[in-house]
């Protein structure tokens, strides 16, 4: 699919609604994924180097079920982003009104304003006509930098879309280059990792790759659950040989027969941990593989949140070829489902 890219827009003196992904694991006040917080700032830097632009950034960050909770108010982020964009960051306690209407007329060159968390408004989520037009309104176009939403129907990424000319953002058009590039035109051998829980949404992935990679290697609860079903498959495959204690990660040979497979692969696609990660020491495995996928001089590209994680924790996501922000838009994307963000912006509906 073709969509409009922020490059072929005009945005010198107008007001311009920038969607991000600012939906960040936050403990203890310390943010966890800056990574995806770093993920807008060529589209920013873009949008800034035009003159008269005015850039508001909208995104989620949470559940907080369309009512206002400081536990999920994207104030926590202004530090992070200010030192990640370089720019003073205004706050509007607001996603929609007349003070973000305000807020932009008075906004300086060198200030970006945060809206706050669309997700405050129940109309976000389910995609509320009027809670679009609203969100639309303060702006003269619009640009979707978060592929992690795009498979999702929700009023900041296809419902403004009908009140604005609308762009993919730099990051967003990273994110359907390096998918397609796995998908459409690997080299082989060719790995996928698959791990993580709920069979129900993993299973067709397994079945995609299996009809187009060379080896499908299976960990987490999903493995337990293919196992306890048994699922049947070609011998592409390769369940866990063995496990560590109650099954809560894959076992020393099977990370052993991994890492060979892994280090012949001239193409690696990673989608899920492949033990219970969030309790030591069932991370093993998972971070034994990643040091394997590293070493392996393989076109890699990750995406999961603990996968990113990890990486993150040990500085090594430069040693990746590509880190998508999304975990369930990446899966819906590879499986070949409805992309509704993406078709949003498609060029057969301008």
């Amino acid at each position: 699919m073709e969509i409009k890219k922020i490059q072929d827009g005009e945005f010198a003196g107008k007001k311009v609604l920038v969607r991000a992904d600012f939906n960040v694991a936050i403990v203890d006040g310390k943010i966890q994924e800056r990574f995806k917080l770093e993920a807008c700032k060529e589209t920013v830097e873009f949008l800034a180097s035009q003159a008269g632009t005015k850039i508001a950034l909208a995104s989620h960050l949470g559940r907080p079920d369309g009512k206002e909770n400081f536990d999920f108010s994207l104030t926590q982020l202004i530090g992070e982003l200010e030192k990640i964009l370089g720019k003073k960051i205004v706050f509007a306690e607001n996603c929609i009104g007349k003070d973000v209407a305000e807020f932009l007329e008075s906004l300086k060159p060198e200030e970006i304003l945060l809206l706050e968390n669309v997700r405050f408004h129940a109309g976000e989520e389910s995609n509320e006509e009027e809670f679009s037009k609203s969100l639309a309104e303060n702006f003269e176009v619009y640009v979707n930098d978060a592929f992690s939403v795009c498979h999702r129907d929700q009023a900041s990424v296809t419902g403004v879309t009908k009140f604005l000319p609308s762009y993919g953002g730099f990051w967003l058009q990273k994110e359907i280059e390096n998918l397609d590039k796995v998908l459409k035109s690997p080299e082989f051998p060719a790995t996928a990792i698959i791990g993580g829980a709920k069979i129900e949404t993993k299973l067709p992935l397994i079945k995609l790759f299996e009809s187009i990679y060379t080896n499908i290697l299976v960990g987490g609860k999903i493995a337990n659950e293919a196992i306890d079903q048994s699922l049947q498959f070609s011998s592409k495959v390769i369940l866990p040989l063995d496990f560590a204690q109650d099954r809560l990660d894959i076992g020393e040979k099977t990370v052993q027969l991994f890492k060979e497979i892994i280090a012949q692969s001239k193409v690696i696609v990673w989608n899920g941990p492949l033990g219970k990660f969030e309790q030591p020491p069932f991370d093993s495995s998972t971070r034994e593989i990643l040091a394997a996928v590293v070493d392996s001089g393989a076109y890699t590209l990750i995406g999961g949140g603990e996968s990113v994680q990890v990486l993150e924790e040990n500085n090594l996501m430069d040693k990746v070829s590509f880190v998508s922000t999304g975990g369930g838009a990446m899966l819906e994307y590879l499986s070949g489902n409805a992309m509704p963000g993406l078709e949003a912006l498609s060029l057969e509906k301008s």
